[in-house]
């Protein structure tokens, strides 16, 4: 799994009880799974279709670092499907897991577009020597 991104958690983050808001976090993840997924699949009309059961594990308080991973585990005709899991740096706790995030690419049109894409690409793979 890579870790992409990481979060300091500020003031704003925290929910009644002095912790990481999940609602906050689901937020992070949802736009970090949608930008995964519009460089893999090369489409910037990818959305989030399904998220499967959210394990809360432990969380984060205000000054913890957390990271974000995502790792590819499925290429549909037009849906790539991820999973998640996010850590607390300062504890070395798994803070949230997610087994499956359905992200699909859409046409003009709004419907299902295929990709195409069969493996993970990375953008330094996509460039050509000139």
């Amino acid at each position: 799994m890579n870790f992409h991104t990481r979060k300091w958690i500020k003031p704003e983050d925290l929910n009644p009880n002095g912790t990481l808001f999940g609602g906050r976090l689901l937020e992070w993840i949802d736009e970090e799974a949608a930008l995964y997924a519009i460089i893999q699949l090369e489409n910037p009309r990818t959305v989030t279709k399904y998220m499967s059961e959210i394990d809360f594990r432990a969380s984060a308080k205000k000054g913890d670092i957390i990271e974000i991973g995502l790792e590819s585990v499925k290429f549909g005709t037009a849906s790539l499907t991820l999973r998640c899991e996010v850590r607390n740096k300062m504890t070395r706790e798994v803070i949230i897991s997610i087994e499956r995030i359905v992200m699909v690419g859409l046409g003009e049109d709004g419907k299902a577009l295929a990709h195409g894409k069969t493996q993970v690409e990375f953008v330094r793979d996509r460039l050509t020597d000139s």
